[in-house]
């Protein structure tokens, strides 16, 4: 079996042949068709993360493909997983056989690829959960939404709109006026106090990533006179509003009404899959396959 492994951090990894998992009691073995290349697998890779698995690791958080063997599922059904300390905590799903918590699946429709039912979660969720249970957006509220291009940025855009509310990509281009209810901020950085500029007195700026900078400075009293509440979304905390979101959430890739950008590597371009996700203005997400789709 192929896997993908890192055997120092921030060195590249290596593509190498492992003995086949065997499951067991509350794991099921999945054979992988698609497996994500994201953010936080860039953060473990770098040892910054405040856990990680033990040296060598195979990366990865998330995945989909079929089932091989396992109770909660049967063989051959179509799944995604995410989450129990997949890539974090235990080897991820950088290779072509995965051995998964039974917590961590989720049936995968027919209608949704395995590309997209890889790479899904944690935009989709993560702006599902920004806009309805940290900021609570309304019909008719005024939405503004830096970095609007990226994964994220682009669903909360799709996600906003289907929610009644009028919706604006911020451009750091240009002076922004107070015009927003809701700022969904991705970027972080010197363009997080450009964007708080462009909402309403007593609005609400929901912080997503940092893209841009893991630090800000912000103009406290201006803050304060404003009265914007800053609202940080910890999606891990937030994992069951996450979870309970994502059926409906693939209902919306599989007819359309959600749109996600992905661009699929094979497994032993895991380094490039890993350069790309890391280059300024790179559009969707980037994905690993094994096998044939």
């Amino acid at each position: 079996m192929k896997a993908v492994r890192v055997h120092a951090w921030g060195e590249p990894p290596r593509l190498e042949d492992l003995a086949e998992p065997r499951g067991g009691p509350g794991r099921t073995l999945v054979r992988m068709h698609a497996a994500t290349v994201g953010h936080i697998d860039r953060t473990v890779w770098s040892g910054q993360f405040l856990r990680h698995p033990p040296l060598p690791y195979v990366p990865g958080v998330e995945a989909a493909g079929i089932v091989v063997s396992g109770d909660r599922f049967k063989a051959g059904t179509r799944v995604w997983m995410r989450g129990a300390g997949l890539g974090i905590a235990r080897d991820g799903t950088w290779r072509e056989t995965i051995e998964v918590p039974d917590e961590a699946l989720g049936e995968l429709p027919s209608g949704v690829s395995f590309a997209l039912g890889s790479a899904f979660f944690s935009p989709c969720t993560s702006a599902w959960v920004a806009l309805h249970e940290v900021a609570r957006v309304q019909p008719g509220e005024r939405v503004l939404v830096s970095g609007a291009s990226g994964a994220v940025g682009s669903i909360a855009m799709q996600l906003a709109q289907e929610a009644g509310a009028e919706v604006q990509a911020f451009d750091a281009t240009q002076e922004a006026t107070p015009q927003a209810d809701v700022l969904v901020d991705m970027v972080g950085g010197t363009v997080l106090p450009q964007a708080l500029r462009g909402v309403k007195p007593g609005g609400r700026a929901v912080l997503v990533g940092y893209a841009g900078g893991a630090e800000a400075r912000i103009d406290l009293p201006e803050l304060l006179q404003r009265d914007i509440a800053l609202l940080p979304l910890n999606i891990i905390r937030r994992e069951a509003a996450a979870r309970a979101a994502a059926p409906h959430l693939l209902q919306r890739i599989a007819d359309g009404r959600v749109q996600l950008a992905v661009r699929e590597f094979p497994l032993a371009q895991a380094a490039e899959a890993m350069q790309w996700i890391a280059t300024r203005g790179h559009g969707g997400r980037a994905v690993l396959t094994a096998h044939e789709h």
